[in-house]
C-alpha cells in the first residue's frame, strides 16, 4: 500500500502532534484558570443555566450530563495532563489502537468546554484547534507511516483558514481593496503586543505592501498547498513566515501558531536534509479503512464551507455541525478606523457627587494606563480582555456578560480579581462601579520621548451609569444594558469632570 503511506513526512507528522498537543496543553491551562469567572457556577454566563435551555444534540458534551465547578476543573485538569503526556511523546509509546484514543479523548474533552463555552468560546480558533485535533486521531505513530491521505486533509485545512480570510478580506472592506487597511491594524486590533506601536508607525508605503502581500499570501499562495512538491513546501514556509509576522505585530491566541503548525503538514522534510525515516510495518486493515473513511466524511462535510467561500454573503468562523468539524474561517473582514475602550472604575464614597474620586481597575492584556506597553500574552488566550474589545464596538456584544462582571467587581469577586491585573480595591470592594467609553490611539515618536506614554486616550461618554448592588439586586443582576447605558456625552455633566483626555504635557 505505498500509495497510502508517506514515510518521508516523518518528522513533519512528529512536529505537527507535538505542537499541536501543546496548544491543546495551553488551552486546557487557560480553561482552567479562566472558567470559574466566566462560566462557572457563580461565573458570569453560568453552566447550568445554559445546559438547562440548550439541549445536548445542539452542544454535545459531558456537561450536559453532570456540571459541578468541581467536575469542570477535573476535566480541564484530565486534559492538560494528556496534552503533556502526548508533547512528550505518550502517542509514541502506545500502540497504534491506544495511541488514536488519546488524541480522541483530547478532542472529546475540549469540545464539551467549548460547547457551553457560549460568547467567550465563540472564537474561530476554538473550532479549528478541534478540526485539527479530530484529524490528529487519524495521524497515527511510530507504528504506521504518515498517512497521505490525512497530509492532504490537514492541507486542506490550511488552505480554507488562509483562503476563507483572503476572500473575506477582498469582499468586505474597501481599504482591503485600496491597500489601506494596515495604516488602521496594528492600533486597533483586539489585543496589540508590544511590538504593535512600532508596526504602527512603519511608513505608510510599507503599509501598502503590507496589504498586498496579505492578498498574495491569503489567495494565491494557499492554492500552492494543493499542488505537489516541491511547491506545497514552498508555499508551506510563506505560510509560516507570514503567521510569525502576525505573531510579531499582535496577539491572536493560538489562531497564528495553530496555522504555523498545521502549515508544517506540507513541508517535505527530507527534501530539507533530515534523517532517513524509520522502517515502518504493513499498515493495518482496519486503519486503512478508517482513514478511507475520515477522508469521505471530510469531502461530504466540505460542501457547506465551500459554498459560504464562493458565496457573496460569505460569513467568518462558522461551524456547520455540532461536533467543529470542517468549518470556514475568516478575519478582519472590516477594519476598525478608531480604538475605543471601556474603561471600568470604582470609587469607596457612599455617594456619588460630581467631585467623586473614581479608581480605575487595570486588564491584563487590553489598553489601559496609557504608558504601559502592550504585553506578549499569545498563544495564551485571555477571553475578557477580548470581550472587552467588542465591548468598546458596541455595547450589544456586551450585553450577556456587563453587568454580571459589574456585579462581581460590587463583592470582590475573588474569580473575577484573578482576571485583572490590578485591583484599587484590595482591603474592602467598591461601593459603586461605572464606565466610560474612551478614544485611544497611539502616541507618535514625539508624544512618547516627552511622556513616556504608548497611548493618547480622550473621554468620549458615559457607557454605564454609577451603579452599586442595590440598583444591581433590583434589576436581577440581569437587566437589558441597553437600558442602563447613557450615551451622554461626560463635557454635557453638569459639573463633573472626565477621566484625564490623555497623559500630561
Amino acid at each position: 500500500m505505498e500509495w497510502f503511506a508517506a514515510p518521508e513526512y516523518w518528522l513533519s507528522r512528529l512536529l505537527v502532534q507535538r505542537l499541536l498537543a501543546a496548544l491543546y496543553l495551553i488551552g486546557f491551562l487557560a480553561a482552567a484558570a479562566q472558567f470559574r469567572a466566566l462560566i462557572g457556577t457563580r461565573g458570569m454566563l453560568p453552566v447550568p443555566r445554559f445546559t438547562a435551555r440548550v439541549p445536548w444534540r445542539h452542544a454535545p458534551g459531558l456537561f450536559h450530563l453532570h456540571y459541578s465547578d468541581r467536575f469542570f476543573a477535573a476535566v480541564c485538569w484530565t486534559g492538560a495532563a494528556l496534552s503533556a503526556a502526548l508533547v512528550g511523546g505518550a502517542g509514541d509509546l502506545v500502540p497504534l489502537w491506544a495511541a488514536m484514543p488519546l488524541w480522541a479523548v483530547l478532542w472529546a474533552l475540549y469540545l464539551s468546554i467549548v460547547n457551553v463555552g457560549q460568547t467567550w468560546y465563540s472564537f474561530g480558533w476554538e473550532s479549528l484547534l478541534l478540526e485539527a485535533g479530530f484529524l490528529a486521531v487519524f495521524l497515527g505513530n511510530e507504528d504506521t507511516a504518515p498517512p497521505v491521505l490525512v497530509l492532504w486533509l490537514l492541507r486542506w485545512l490550511v488552505f480554507r483558514v488562509e483562503f476563507g480570510a483572503g476572500l473575506i478580506k477582498l469582499r468586505g472592506d474597501s481599504c482591503w481593496r485600496d491597500l489601506t487597511c494596515l495604516r488602521f491594524h496594528h492600533e486597533t486590533q483586539p489585543m496589540p503586543g508590544p511590538l504593535s506601536w512600532f508596526f504602527h508607525h512603519l511608513p505608510a508605503p510599507l503599509h501598502r505592501v503590507e496589504a498586498a502581500a496579505n492578498h498574495v499570501t491569503q489567495l494565491v499562495v494557499p492554492v500552492g498547498l494543493l499542488l505537489p512538491q516541491p511547491v506545497a513546501g514552498y508555499a508551506a514556509w510563506i505560510v509560516i513566515a507570514t503567521q510569525l509576522w502576525l505573531v510579531a505585530s499582535g496577539n491572536f491566541a493560538w489562531l497564528n501558531w495553530l496555522t504555523i503548525t498545521l502549515a508544517l503538514s506540507a513541508v517535505d522534510t527530507a527534501r530539507l536534509g533530515a534523517p532517513a525515516p524509520p522502517a515502518y510495518p504493513g499498515t493495518p486493515v482496519w486503519y486503512l479503512v478508517l482513514v478511507i473513511a475520515l477522508t469521505a466524511a471530510v469531502a461530504v462535510l466540505s460542501y457547506w464551507p465551500v459554498r459560504n467561500m464562493v458565496s457573496r454573503g460569505q460569513v467568518m468562523n462558522r461551524s456547520f455541525n455540532r461536533l467543529h468539524l470542517v468549518n470556514t474561517y475568516g478575519a478582519f473582514g472590516s477594519v476598525n478606523r478608531i480604538r475605543q475602550e471601556v474603561v471600568v472604575e470604582g470609587t469607596e464614597e457612599a455617594v456619588v457627587t460630581p467631585h467623586t474620586v473614581w479608581k480605575e481597575y487595570g486588564f491584563k492584556g487590553k489598553p489601559g494606563d496609557v504608558r504601559r506597553l502592550p504585553r506578549q500574552y499569545a498563544p495564551y488566550h485571555l477571553r475578557l480582555d477580548w470581550l472587552m474589545w467588542f465591548a468598546g464596538i458596541s455595547p450589544a456584544y456586551a450585553r450577556p456578560w456587563f453587568l454580571p462582571f459589574v456585579a462581581r467587581l460590587l463583592v470582590n469577586d475573588p474569580a473575577t480579581l484573578r482576571l485583572l491585573r490590578h485591583n484599587p480595591f484590595p482591603g474592602s470592594p467598591p461601593t459603586h462601579v461605572r464606565a466610560t467609553l474612551h478614544l485611544y490611539r497611539f502616541t507618535d515618536w514625539r508624544e512618547l520621548r516627552e511622556t513616556g506614554a504608548w497611548w493618547h486616550r480622550t473621554a468620549l461618554h458615559e457607557y454605564l451609569e454609577p451603579v452599586n448592588l442595590d440598583t444591581l439586586t433590583r434589576s436581577g443582576y440581569r437587566p437589558p444594558l441597553g437600558r442602563r447605558i447613557r450615551t451622554v456625552p461626560i463635557s454635557r455633566r453638569k459639573g463633573e469632570q472626565g477621566h484625564p483626555p490623555g497623559p500630561p504635557g
